[in-house]
C-alpha cells in the first residue's frame, strides 16, 4: 500500500477536518482573535493531523506486512480466517467475524472435497483389481480354446462392473441425468433379467417374475438398480431362487439365499462396507451403497429386509 491510496483511504474524514479548521479560523476572526494566534492554532491542527496520518500508515503497512507474511506461511490460504488476530475496531470486528464464517465454510468445503477425492481413489483402486478377474479369465478361456458362453459371462461380468464405476462418477450430477419416461415395470425387470442372464444362469440362480404397473421414473437408473440386485443374488446366493413382484408402484426383490446377519443388516448400504458373505467370495462393498444413493437422489424409497441363511427382501417404492 502507497501512501497516497491510503490518503485516498481517508479523504472523507481529511475533508471533513478541513472543513471543520475552516469553521474555527472563521468563527475565530469573527470574534476578534489575533491573526498571530489564528495562525499558531492552525499550526498546530496541521502539526497533529500529519502526525496522525504518518502513524497511522505506518501501523497499516506493519500490520498488512504480518498479514502477508502469515499468508506466505500458510499451507492453504482459505485458513487465513483462523489465524487472523481479533481486531479493536467496531467496522473491523465485523469484517472480522464474516472472514470467520467464510474460512469456516471454505474449510468444510474443502475437506468434504478431499474426503470425496480420496473415497473416488480408493474405489477405483479396487474396482481396478476387481476387474482383474473377469479380465483373466477371458485370457484363460481364449488360451483353453475360447468358450463362447464362459466368454460372453466374464464379460458381462466386467461390463458390470463398468457400469458400476460410471454411475459411481456421476452420482453428483444424476439429477441433471435423469430422463423420466413413462414405464411399464414389467418390461424393466425383464430387461434388467435378460441383461444377467450368463451371470445368473451360471450361478444357477432362477428368477420368477410376476405382477406389473405404469410407473413415471429414470428407466436406465432404475434398471442398473435391478441389476445391481440381481448380480449380489448371483454372487453370493449361487444356487437360490428369486422372486420379484411388481403391484401399485412398489417392486419387491427377493431370494432365499443366505441373507444377511442382523448385525450386519444396519450397515449393508454404507460406502465400501463388505460383511462376511463379501469376504468369502471379494467385492468393493460399493454395490448397495450406490443403489442407496440412487434411491435418495431420485426419491426412491428402499427398505431391506433379511434373515440369516433364509431370505432377503428389498422394496422399491417407485412413487407412480
Amino acid at each position: 500500500m502507497t501512501f497516497w491510496e491510503f490518503l485516498s483511504e481517508k479523504a472523507v474524514t481529511l475533508c471533513f477536518l478541513g472543513i471543520g479548521a475552516l469553521a474555527a479560523g472563521s468563527v475565530m476572526a469573527f470574534a476578534g482573535a489575533e491573526p498571530e494566534m489564528i495562525g499558531l492554532l492552525a499550526g498546530m491542527f496541521l502539526f497533529f493531523v500529519l502526525g496522525w496520518l504518518g502513524v497511522s500508515f505506518y501501523l497499516a503497512c506493519a500490520r498488512i506486512q504480518k498479514l502477508e507474511r502469515i499468508i506466505d506461511h500458510l499451507p492453504e490460504k482459505y485458513l487465513l480466517g483462523e489465524v487472523l488476530d481479533q481486531p479493536y475496531g467496531v467496522l473491523e470486528k465485523q469484517y472480522y467475524r464474516i472472514m470467520k464464517q467464510i474460512s469456516a465454510s471454505a474449510i468444510s468445503t474443502a475437506q468434504q472435497a478431499d474426503k470425496e477425492k480420496q473415497d473416488y481413489c480408493d474405489y477405483v483402486e479396487g474396482w481396478i483389481h476387481e476387474i482383474k478377474t473377469p479380465l483373466t479369465a477371458c485370457s484363460l478361456i481364449l488360451d483353453n480354446g475360447g468358450d463362447a458362453r464362459k466368454l460372453r459371462r466374464e464379460l458381462k461380468r466386467a461390463d458390470n462392473l463398468t457400469e458400476s464405476i460410471l454411475y459411481y462418477a456421476r452420482m453428483r450430477t444424476i439429477e441433471k441425468d435423469t430422463q423420466i419416461q413413462k414405464v411399464q415395470a414389467a418390461d424393466l425387470i425383464g430387461e434388467a433379467v435378460k441383461s444377467q442372464m450368463e451371470i445368473l444362469v451360471a450361478s444357477s440362480v432362477s428368477v420368477d417374475v410376476s405382477g406389473d404397473f405404469t410407473a413415471y421414473i429414470d428407466k436406465k437408473s432404475v434398471c442398473f438398480i435391478l441389476k445391481q440386485l440381481l448380480i449380489n443374488s448371483a454372487k453370493y446366493c449361487r444356487g437360490c431362487r428369486i422372486c420379484i413382484q411388481a403391484a401399485d408402484g412398489i417392486i419387491t426383490f427377493e431370494d432365499n439365499g443366505i441373507g444377511i446377519p442382523d448385525y450386519e443388516l444396519r450397515r449393508v448400504t454404507e460406502r465400501g462396507f463388505t460383511g462376511k458373505a463379501a469376504g468369502q467370495t471379494g467385492g468393493t462393498g460399493m454395490g448397495l451403497y450406490i443403489v442407496k444413493e440412487l434411491c435418495d437422489r431420485l426419491g426412491i424409497g428402499l427398505t431391506i429386509q433379511s434373515k440369516e441363511g433364509v431370505f432377503t427382501r428389498i422394496v422399491l417404492e417407485l412413487y407412480r
